[in-house]
This record gives C-alpha cells, sequence and structure tokens, in this order.
C-alpha cells in the first residue's frame, strides 16, 4: 500500500508567507507538521520555551494580540487554522498551508510500512538463492537478523541491487577449474574490479563463500586468499600451495621423492606442468605435523602423502582432482573435532575419499587408549562418511588432534615403498 501524503491545495501563496513565512515562526510551523506526519489534529496549544523578543512579536503580528508574559509562548493550533479559513489565505486551513510551505506531508505510519516492504523485497534475490542452495540457508537468515546489509547499503534499492549481484557471484561457484578472480569478475560482472578488496560487494560475497565452502573464521589478506581459493577464485597462482610427500610424475617430484622430502606445489606448477603419475592410494593428511613425522620417519620409503594444511586450497584441490582423475583412491584423516569434520567434508563434496583411522570407532577407540584432550568446542556438524561421528564426539566431548594419533597414522604409512599406477596423463 502507498503511503498517502497530505498534498497542496489552493491558497494564497504571497499573503500566506506573509503571514506565516516569517522565521520566527518556523518553529510553529514545524509543530504543525510534525502533528500531520503522525495523524494527529491541528488543534489544542503548541509551546516554544525560551522565546526571544522577536519570536515573541511576530506571534502578537500573527494572533493580533500579545502572546502573555512568561518564558514560554504559547499558541493553540486552532486559532491560526480559524485566522487562515476566515482571511481566505488558506480556505483549507492550517493543513493546507503547512503543506503549501513545506511540501507534501506522509504519515509517518504508512511510510514505515512501505519501507519495511520495500525492504522485504530487496531481500528476494537472497530468498531465491538460499532455496536453490541448502548450504546458504544459515548465513542468509543471518544476513537478514544481522543488520550487515543496511549498514553497507542504507536504503532498499541499494540492498536489492547488492544483493542481487551476491547471488549471482554466488550462483557461480565454485569454479572449477580455478580461474583468476579479477577475470572471473570482469566476466560475470562487467569490472574486473567489481570484487576488490573493501567493497560491500566483496564483503558479502566473501561471507556467502565462508558459508558455502565450509571455511573456518580468520582475519588477514593470505585468510581472505584462501577463502576465494576454496572457491576457485585466485588472488594469484604463488599463494595457493599444498604439501606433499613421495608423489612422482615431474623431474622436481621425482628428485624430491628420491630424497623422501617434502615438496611444496604451487598452483601455478599444478596447472602449467602436472604430475604425470598417480599412485593407487594417497594418504590425506590435515596437519602438516604428520607430514613432517612421516618424512623423519620413512623418507623415501614413506606412503604418497598429501597434507591440506587446514581448508582446501585451490592447490590442493587441483593436485587431488588431477590425481583421481588418473586413477588415485584417496584415505582421509583429519582433527577429530568439529573443525576438523567441516575440513573433510568440504574435501569430500569436491574429491572421493574414504576414511583413514576416521571414524567413530576409531575416536572412541583413541579416546579410551590416549590421556584426556582438550574439551569439544563449537557448533555440531554432519560426517557425511560416517554418520556415527559426531555422535560420538558429542558422547566424550573430547578433541583429538592428528598428532595424538601420530603412532598409528605412521604404522601405515611405512608399508612400502610407493608404486604408480600411470605413466602418461
Amino acid at each position: 500500500m502507498e503511503p498517502t501524503p497530505v498534498t497542496a491545495v489552493t491558497v494564497d501563496d504571497v499573503r500566506l508567507r506573509r503571514l506565516l513565512g516569517d522565521p520566527g515562526l518556523g518553529w510553529l510551523v514545524d509543530r504543525a507538521r510534525r502533528r500531520l506526519e503522525r495523524g494527529q489534529p491541528l488543534t489544542g496549544p503548541v509551546s516554544l520555551s525560551a522565546a526571544t523578543a522577536d519570536q515573541r512579536a511576530v506571534v502578537e503580528r500573527l494572533l493580533g494580540r500579545a502572546p502573555g508574559g512568561g518564558r514560554s509562548l504559547s499558541v493553540r493550533l486552532d486559532a491560526v487554522d480559524d485566522l487562515l479559513r476566515r482571511s481566505g489565505i488558506s480556505p483549507a486551513g492550517l493543513a493546507a498551508a503547512v503543506v503549501a510551505l513545506t511540501g507534501p506531508v506522509t504519515l509517518l505510519d504508512q511510510a514505515r510500512a512501505e519501507e519495511q516492504r520495500a525492504w522485504r523485497e530487496a531481500y528476494a534475490p537472497l530468498d531465491a538463492l538460499a532455496d536453490e542452495v541448502p548450504a546458504l540457508q544459515g548465513w542468509a537468515e543471518r544476513l537478514r537478523s544481522g543488520g550487515q546489509v543496511r549498514r553497507l547499503t542504507g536504503v532498499p534499492t541499494e540492498a536489492a541491487d547488492l544483493l542481487g549481484r551476491t547471488a549471482t557471484v554466488l550462483r557461480a561457484l565454485p569454479v572449477e577449474p580455478p580461474v583468476s578472480l579479477p577475470a572471473f569478475s570482469s566476466r560475470l560482472l562487467g569490472s574486473a574490479h567489481a570484487l576488490d578488496e573493501g567493497t560491500p560487494l566483496c564483503t558479502l560475497t566473501l561471507s556467502g563463500v565462508r558459508a558455502l565452502t565450509g571455511s573456518p573464521d580468520g582475519s588477514g589478506a593470505q585468510w581472505r586468499r584462501e577463502v576465494w581459493a576454496s572457491a576457485g577464485l585466485l588472488r594469484d597462482e604463488l599463494s595457493s600451495t599444498v604439501l606433499a610427500l613421495n608423489l612422482r610424475g615431474t623431474p622436481a617430484l621425482d628428485w624430491m621423492a628420491d630424497a623422501g622430502e617434502p615438496a611444496v606445489l604451487t598452483l601455478r606448477q599444478l596447472t602449467r606442468c602436472p604430475p604425470l603419475s598417480a599412485p593407487p592410494t594417497v594418504r590425506i593428511c590435515e596437519n602438516p605435523a604428520v607430514l613432517a613425522a612421516a618424512a623423519d620417519t620413512y623418507g623415501a620409503h614413506c606412503a604418497p602423502l598429501v597434507c591440506l594444511q587446514g581448508q582446501p586450497s585451490a592447490a590442493a584441490l587441483a593436485l587431488l582432482r588431477h590425481l583421481h582423475t588418473h586413477g588415485a583412491r584417496f584415505r582421509y584423516h583429519g582433527d577429530f573435532d568439529w573443525g576438523g569434520l567441516r575440513i573433510a567434508a568440504a574435501l569430500l563434496r569436491r574429491v572421493p575419499w574414504s576414511p583413514w583411522r576416521y571414524t567413530a570407532a576409531d575416536y572412541r577407540a583413541a579416546v579410551r587408549t590416549l590421556p584426556a584432550g582438550p574439551p569439544l568446542a563449537g557448533a555440531r556438524c554432519d560426517a557425511p562418511w560416517d554418520p556415527e561421528l559426531p555422535e560420538a564426539l558429542e558422547q566424550s566431548g573430547v578433541r583429538l588432534e592428528e598428532e595424538a594419533v601420530l603412532n598409528d597414522l605412521l604404522s601405515d604409512l611405512g608399508r612400502g615403498r610407493p608404486t604408480l599406477s600411470m605413466s602418461t596423463p
């Protein structure tokens, strides 16, 4: 429903401005307008405390009599209304005169209702996106209730545009294979700078990417690069890396595997010169300490191992997808806590893997035999590879990092020198 404005009708504009247009009566006109905005009648007195001599003189000329003593100044609005009608200056009275002097008046209650309707419509792109992508429903609700969109935009029309562009970006994610963020922005939004740091679109989209990929909380430029990279958007090809031990298929990897030393692979290396061979099975861990211990313990005789270093980076995903395409199977282990489960689930959405000592039974066995670990904290999440695992964590209430079960992991990694399942891509 559109707000109903109080509009102007015919008045004698010259005489009206001579009568009520004096600055000394500005307070009177303002009080009358405020009453109109609230839908209140223009009757009864309005008062001005500590009135000046000029204000008193103007009121005396208006009413044709002294306004009385005391510091405050009081004028009855119905008296002014009657004066305007009888004089013919404003046959429709004071309300029409106020509109003629100050412009149309919109009732505040109706204006608020209209604004609320406009805000509801502004969130329509967000609602449609949440319906299409269930993983974004919680994020969408937080945007609605947290007030961030209003702070970034201020008005519904700008909010609708911002949310529409945010939905456009998130619908296009994740990007496979990864592309540069400016190139993606240019293709999708018509500007290479639309997703630059500090823009409202960047702020909202980055939070949506976190919800979409399960990226953990963090801050700083490196963290933001990793969040973008988790959806396949790259600020550069060198900042995204993955750790590997005893993979082969390039001269550099062969040399590192012969030495039994970990390799740090950048996304640039993996997109320009991927491995030409893939082992039948690759173990995946979450924490670098596991890979470092495996290299120290077994060196060149360790089974092939890839370390995510936390949330799967673009480099990690590029490597694992390449190995999977060429026949490798994956066994995954991570921290036994909610953050670890989220990382594992995010990886499982991208590449298939089976658990490597990473089930409810493995967790319960470790809890029984190891010293008590730190308490479990954070919000529960699911474990698609073993639906019983979240229940087991909640029952024990203890988090176990990979380092706590390092001996078990090392016992699996030392069983023979790696073999290859292919020689050409």
